[in-house]
This record gives structure tokens, C-alpha cells and sequence, in this order.
């Protein structure tokens, strides 16, 4: 039987299509308004069937709405074009929900049987379409009770001042925001900032008052802008604005339970995801079984927890064992959800500033996306560190800081760039090879705030001597120049090189002297 009808209304073209039962009941119907015609409907019609006939997904009409000037009926104001050779954007969506509202629907309205309350009436779009989808609910809410915005446009220009002068859409509403974390990435142009700008929307909308049951912002890991993900989250947009039953079979538990695996004692691990880029971490932290000083533990973040965690764990654990052993201090290592010790496309892209890379790596793979750096950095200032305070004593003036390879370059660009966020770095084989040695150009700046500041800054530079010549020559030519800098605020800094290690070899040669350089005291008579 036809599920499809094509309809002109006042020269609007529309695709309606209607669920199975629909012909062989008189029962009315919720109605959803589909952005960009029918692509998001058609590219999931026989899952959606199924999905309607198993019960697993309440029924509905869906009304693609065509357009051929998405750029005019999708845009809230007008604004230039991102790219100088296409035309500007025409900002012409209130009028273009109002036809819709007041025109399409009364339509539909009449020749369906159709729930005609906001509460039954939604309306879904991806990119473009997610943004007029979102502007529907602050224009039009009084017509559309029921939005889905998948992978919505809010990097458009004056969006984030609208929705921040603005309060949030009614509380009646239910809301439904889908986001790649990948998003973005690799624009150049205002587009970069998708995946923020959309995390900032809904934490916004929540810090006005919407309440949280009828919001949810679904963040696809590794998700990308395009049609084969909007279409996934087109139907959980479904589920969630009108019901369902349905939970991925994904999410089920194993006919055998998981075999139990080592844990280190002393440790615990849970999940952050980053409020600005909505990345998800891996935190894994080694809590001291000695009570805490007055002040609070002393803390250690390293990056690259799936790799070394384990060892660094250990070792405090047998360290700090005896009553004369290295003092307590808590570890926090910020790691990713893999058993895999390095995650390749997510190092280059946290533990590195921008930088065009041409060729291939040494190993004969593509460079990952990199720069993202100051994200990282955001994320440990304003998220983990506050969540890490949270959840332990912590002394807040006793914090370091240590990487190795591009974790070492991360550790002095951290230091170099934001001084004041730890007292202690330490860098291992730290890869000053990138950008082209960046990182010798942006020291003078160091230097001047360690003369001009009192930052009471430690750093300790660890190298194998079986490494590439180039690094071991810019390591000594780095704490060379900063031990040369006549400072106060360097009160202590150290170079050592292991004999005849290399640069994966070295990292468990330098753990036992980093623990030492971050928790002990200078000199101090230990037995370890």
C-alpha cells in the first residue's frame, strides 16, 4: 500500500510519508516536520518500518519539507558567506517556520488524521536544518512542542550571542541535540568551532532553567558531519521526543560474564567527557592508603594513561610503603577508552598546537589532526582539576605535570604558555622536533615571566641516550637555556640521561626519579 504522497502547498513541495497501521486504523497520529525533504526519511524507511511494526518506536507522520534555497529558509539573519564564492545567507527562517506553522500545518492538519497539539508536533533537520529547527523553538513553540537538531549550525554568526541573551526555550518543550566530536576539525572557517559551540548551547539552555529531563544532547564519538550519522541520531531523536521502548542491542548484557581481569589496588578510574569538545577521557588515579597531610596530597597528572599508569601506580605503591619511603601524593593520569597503551589520531590531536604537516609519518601513515593542545588544557584547568579537588585532599599549590615524546612536548608547552597552572614539569623525551622546533621560539616569553614573576617553578628533563641525536642535542639546549636564565622563579631543574635506552625503553628508567623529584624533598634521606 502507498505510503507516500507528494503534495504542493502554495508552491511549498512536500514528501508525506504515514506508518503502516495508518490506513487500516482511524486513530490520529503525531506529526514531525523533516528538514531538506526526504533524504533523512528515506535513507532509513525500512529500518523505521521495522522499528514501527516491532513496537519499538511509537508511530508518526513525517512530512519532508523541500526547499531550494536552504541557505535563505534555514538562516535566522542574514550574514556573509562563509566562502566568498558562493552567495550570502538570506536569514529569511522566521518566515520560513511561519509558513510552515501557519500555512503547511493546517494543511496537513486537514487532509491527515493528525495530533494537532504542540506536544505531538516536531520538527527535525541536520546542520542547517538543526539550526531553524532550534529557532522554531524560540519563535514558534506555541506550534512546535517536539524539536530534534542534529549536528545544528551554531557556529553561525551571532547564534551564541542570541541564545546567550536570550532565555531558554519554554520548559514545555522537548529537545533533542545530537553532535559529533569530530565535527569540524579540520575547518579553517567559523565551522570549527561546531562541537563547542553546541556543548556551550545546551549547557547554557540548563544554566537558564530548561530542565534536564526534557534536553538530551547525544555526543556521537568519532562522529563526523554527515547524512550517514544524522540519520542515526534522526531516529533517536524519534525515540526520545516521542517514546520508545527500543535500546540498542549494544547495550545488553553478555550471555558469559567477562572473565575478572588484574586491578591495581589503590586505584580508582571513571569517565570525564570535555564540556567544550565533548571528547571523553579516561581518568585513572592512584589514591594513597597513608592519611593525607594537613595541606592535602601532593598531585601528579601525566597524560597518556593507557600506557604507563600501571607502572607509575606500582611504584608508588611499593615506594611509599615504608614509614620512611617517599611521601604519599596521588597520581591522575587522563587516558582513553581503549586497552590499546596509545591512541595515535587522539595524541596528535591533544598533546600538540597546530601545524600543517606535509608527507607521511616516519612510520608510512597519514598525520593525524593535531592542535588541540589549549583544549586539553582547558579541559585539565577548568574540569579535572576542580573534579579531582572534589573527590580528594589535594594541596593546590603542590601539582606537576609530566609527559613523554609529544607528552614531554605538551609538558614544556604547558609550562612555557600557562606557568602558574603547576609548580612541578617534568618532560620525557620531549618531540622538539615539532613545528619546527616551536618551542625554542616561544621560551623567550618563559624567560621574561621568570624574571619578571615569582613562580616557583621545578622542571626535570629526562632523555635515553640511545635516542635520535637531534633530541638529545635540543634537550640539553633547553635546560641549558633555562638553567641560564638566572632566575628565582626556576628553584630547581634537572637534566638526566639513561645509558643505553631508547625512546620507549626509557620511560620506566625514568619513573622511580620522577616520583622522587615530584613528592620528596631535595636531598631528602629515603627508603625506597
Amino acid at each position: 500500500m502507498k505510503r507516500t504522497d507528494q503534495l504542493d502547498i502554495l508552491g511549498r513541495k512536500l514528501t508525506v510519508y504515514v506508518p503502516p497501521s495508518y490506513h487500516l486504523s482511524e486513530r490520529c497520529y503525531p506529526v514531525v516536520y523533516v528538514q531538506d525533504g526526504c533524504q533523512l526519511i528515506t535513507h532509513c524507511q525500512n529500518y523505521l518500518e521495522r522499528l514501527f511494526r516491532e513496537q519499538w518506536l511509537h508511530e508518526v507522520i513525517l512530512v519532508g519539507v523541500h526547499t531550494d534555497r536552504r541557505t535563505y529558509d534555514y538562516t535566522p539573519w542574514a550574514a556573509p558567506a562563509l566562502n566568498p564564492q558562493f552567495p550570502p545567507f538570506g536569514g529569511q527562517a522566521s518566515s520560513y517556520i511561519d509558513e510552515l506553522a501557519d500555512q503547511v500545518k493546517p494543511h496537513i492538519d486537514q487532509r491527515y488524521r493528525t495530533l494537532t497539539d504542540p506536544i505531538h508536533t516536531g520538527m527535525i533537520g541536520g546542520s542547517l536544518g538543526g539550526l531553524v529547527s532550534m529557532f522554531a523553538a524560540y519563535w514558534r513553540p506555541d506550534v512546535f512542542g517536539c524539536l530534534g537538531m542534529l549536528s545544528p549550525s551554531c557556529w553561525y554568526e551571532g547564534v551564541m550571542d542570541f541564545i546567550e541573551e536570550h532565555p531558554a526555550p519554554l520548559s514545555t518543550l522537548k529537545l533533542y541535540v545530537s553532535i559529533g566530536n569530530r565535527e569540524g576539525l579540520y575547518k579553517q572557517n567559523a565551522q570549527q568551532h561546531m562541537v563547542k559551540h553546541v556543548l556551550n548551547t545546551c549547557e547554557l539552555w540548563q544554566a537558564k532553567g530548561f530542565p534536564t529531563d526534557h534536553l538530551l544532547l547525544d555526543i556521537e564519538d568519532g562522529g563526523t558531519h554527515d547524512l550517514m550519522f544524522m540519520t542515526q541520531h534522526f531516529i533517536k531523536a524519534l525515540q526520545f521526543l516521542f517514546g520508545a521502548t527500543y535500546t540498542d542491542s549494544s547495550s545488553a548484557k553478555p550471555d558469559h560474564p567477562i572473565s575478572q581481569r588484574y586491578a591495581i589496588p589503590a586505584t580508582d578510574t571513571f569517565v570525564m567527557r570535555s564540556k567544550q569538545t565533548g571528547l571523553d577521557y579516561h581518568i585513572f588515579v592512584y589514591v594513597p592508603t597513608k592519611p593525607a597531610p594537613v595541606e592535602g596530597y601532593s598531585v601528579l597528572y601525566t597524560v597518556d594513561g593507557n600506557a604507563y599508569f600501571g607502572s607509575i601506580a606500582e611504584a608508588m605503591r611499593l615506594q611509599t610503603r615504608h614509614p620512611r619511603g617517599l611521601p604519599s601524593g596521588i597520581v591522575v593520569s587522563i587516558g582513553y577508552l581503549t586497552d590499546e597503551p596509545f591512541v595515535s589520531e587522539r595524541r596528535f590531536r591533544d598533546l600538540t598546537i597546530p601545524d600543517i604537516q606535509s608527507g607521511l609519518r616516519p612510520d608510512g601513515t597519514s598525520w593525524p589532526c593535531n592542535g588541540g593542545a589549549d583544549d586539553l588544557l582547558d579541559f585539565i584547568a577548568s574540569e579535572l582539576m576542580p573534579e579531582i579537588h572534589n573527590r580528594y585532599p589535594v594541596h593546590p599549590q603542590q601539582q606537576g605535570l609530566f609527559g613523554h615524546s609529544l607528552g614531554g612536548f605538551f609538558t614544556l608547552y604547558t609550562l612555557i604558555t600557562r606557568p602558574t597552572l603547576f609548580q612541578t614539569y617534568i618532560a620525557g623525551s620531549p618531540s622538539f622536533w615539532w613545528k619546527n622546533r616551536v618551542l625554542f621560539d616561544l621560551l623567550p616569553a618563559l624567560q621574561q615571566r621568570l624574571t619578571d614573576e615569582n613562580l616557583q617553578i621545578q622542571l626535570m628533563l629526562a632523555i635515553g641516550t640511545n635516542e635520535h641525536e637531534s633530541m638529545l642535542t635540543d634537550t640539553r639546549l633547553f635546560y641549558e637555556q633555562i638553567k641560564s636564565s638566572q632566575s628565582k622563579s626556576v628553584i630547581r631543574v634537572e637534566h638526566i640521561e639513561f645509558e643505553g635506552e631508547g625512546h620507549m625503553s626509557v620511560l620506566h628508567s625514568i619513573i622511580s626519579p620522577m616520583i622522587r623529584f615530584m613528592f620528596a624533598q631535595e636531598g631528602a634521606e629515603l627508603c625506597i
